[in-house]
């Protein structure tokens, strides 16, 4: 957090490339494809293991600023479906976020069944692991369910860890969704992970484009 009592200078000059200076978010801009992710998810029955394939693309943003604040990131949509299907399995939007003054990732995620969390952790431009939470309850870095959610399927925290691969370009991510289901006393972890592979190069971000 900036702690300057000057909320409302902007920062100036700003290198309007954001590909230059997405830190270690640099190794996941482009579009991407990954055909073995796992999901364990809650059923009645029990745990249930799902295999799954994701497209998921990130694209560059302009620079933004909240005063003197100043983050550099990637707009992103995830497209999954369950292996030779094409209904929709799951879909999330949001923004993969750096500031470079604080060495802070910040990820923001939505998804249509009515559920917003925004997670964050600290790290280094070069890291090439990182963990990023959120908790709900929190005034920041939490996570807001809509009444049936909240109810039924209480998303209590959520948790990603996300490793680059530079051998060989890829990128992978493991992720526990805790849940406090009704009916249920124990929490349920509801997990994901998957291995992605670049199918195309990143678009500049409009200021960049010259």
């Amino acid at each position: 957090m900036n702690d300057t009592q000057d909320i409302y200078t902007e920062p100036y000059p700003i290198d309007t490339d954001t590909l230059a200076h997405l830190g270690p978010l640099r190794g996941m801009a482009g579009i991407w494809q990954g055909t073995r992710g796992l999901d364990i998810k809650p059923k009645a029955e029990g745990p249930k293991k799902q295999a799954y394939v994701e497209r998921i693309e990130l694209q560059p943003i302009d620079p933004q600023t909240n005063g003197p604040q100043l983050l550099y990131g990637l707009r992103y949509h995830t497209h999954i479906t369950k292996p030779d299907q094409r209904k929709t399995y799951h879909e999330q939007v949001g923004y993969w976020l750096w500031e470079p003054a604080t060495g802070s990732v910040i990820h923001t995620l939505s998804i249509p069944r009515g559920l917003v969390a925004l997670a964050s952790g600290q790290t280094t431009a070069d890291a090439t692991t990182f963990e990023l939470l959120a908790t709900q309850g929190l005034d920041t870095f939490g996570i807001c369910s809509a009444p049936f959610l909240h109810h039924a399927f209480k998303t209590t925290e959520f948790r990603i860890t996300v490793t680059l691969h530079p051998e060989d370009g890829t990128w992978s991510y493991e992720q526990d969704t805790v849940m406090q289901i009704q009916g249920r006393d124990e929490p349920f972890h509801h997990t994901d992970r998957n291995v992605l592979h670049k199918i195309a190069e990143p678009t500049p971000n409009p200021l960049a484009r010259g």
